[in-house]
């Protein structure tokens, strides 16, 4: 038995709880793609090859009779987007290119399925944080008032009236600027180029970072994964930040990319173990309970387990986590 985990940017190969999972008698493969530490240039059909390599080792070279897709934070949707190729081969290529690798249709499936605080999707992400009152995006300090969640004088709680608004704007700058995109590849083809980078600020405002009150668990508020939610919003790190017009209309676009957790997890219909964190400050409630009810499992777990996102602000956390994931696919196997 064993264990792979691979995110879409993240080091994964020594994730914090490979060693936990190894002591308990559960081999663990921190996979990761060619993607590690590159995310402006993903393109998810790549990914999902290169994720195929260390399934495919794990059957035929270390002997494993059972696999695990472990989808930790981002990887959620990832691994989920991996079980669904290989169950029902579902990608298309995106605006500009003509098709996918053809490994991606060479993938073999898992046995088991586990979501580890996870997210929905990352265009879901960095759709609900992103910051909506952002006017112009070649200047990260231009700002439409109206919707400036940190404005002085703004009242927390949010009200209902400004919660819709300000979630309705953040799904018109995602495609805005998807569609800013697409035009842009045009013109850089036309010009006999292939891509080009860009910047997209201000990717710290999902309004529950700022409202507790919104979707609430035992989170501290305000908080993000980088702290104060404000001061993050008007820093420069953070995922998707920067990109490849290719990638973006891959991994982040809601309109065109596949990295959508829920369509992926109407596919997996193999065993499936969903963990959340009660105190996590960006997988809240909603989300978690978005992927236990687009999963196709018949036979689904959920466990919630106290503290934060990385299970690191409660000594055995982590620890409990591990009992759960190996406990549960010792059921199983």
């Amino acid at each position: 038995m064993a264990v792979i985990a691979t995110h879409y940017n993240i080091d994964f190969s020594e994730h914090y709880i490979a060693d936990l999972c190894a002591k308990r008698g559960i081999g663990f493969l921190g996979w990761n793609t060619r993607f590690r530490g590159a995310e402006p240039y993903f393109l998810l059909d790549h990914a999902l090859a290169d994720i195929a390599v260390g399934v495919r080792w794990l059957r035929e070279e270390a002997g494993a009779e059972t696999v695990v897709l472990l989808g930790n934070s981002g990887g959620g949707s990832l691994m989920a987007a991996y079980q669904s190729q290989s169950a029902d081969p579902n990608l298309e290529p995106e605006y500009g290119r003509n098709s996918i690798v053809s490994a991606a249709f060479e993938i073999p499936g898992a046995d088991l399925y586990v979501s580890l605080a996870a997210h929905p999707g990352r265009p879901e992400v960095l759709t609900n944080w992103m910051d909506p009152s952002v006017e112009r995006e070649d200047d990260s300090l231009s700002v439409i008032e109206r919707l400036d969640p940190f404005a002085d004088g703004r009242e927390v709680p949010f009200t209902e009236s400004f919660i819709a608004e300000y979630r309705e704007a953040q799904r018109d700058r995602n495609h805005r600027i998807t569609q800013w995109a697409r035009d842009e590849i045009d013109r850089v083809v036309a010009a006999g180029h292939h891509d080009r980078l860009f910047t997209t600020p201000r990717l710290w405002a999902d309004l529950r970072m700022i409202d507790g009150s919104i979707d609430p668990n035992n989170r501290e508020s305000p908080s993000c994964y980088l702290g104060d939610p404000r001061r993050s919003n008007y820093g420069i790190y953070g995922v998707g930040t920067v990109s490849s017009l290719r990638t973006w209309l891959s991994m982040w676009s809601l309109s065109d990319s596949s990295c959508s957790a829920a369509p992926h997890l109407e596919r997996v219909t193999i065993p499936a173990l969903v963990i959340d964190a009660d105190a996590d400050s960006g997988v809240f409630p909603s989300d978690t309970k978005a992927i236990v009810e687009s999963l196709a499992a018949d036979d689904l777990t959920t466990v919630t387990i106290r503290g934060d996102h990385y299970l690191r602000d409660r000594e055995d956390a982590r620890d409990e986590a591990a009992d759960v994931i190996v406990g549960w696919i010792n059921q199983r196997a």
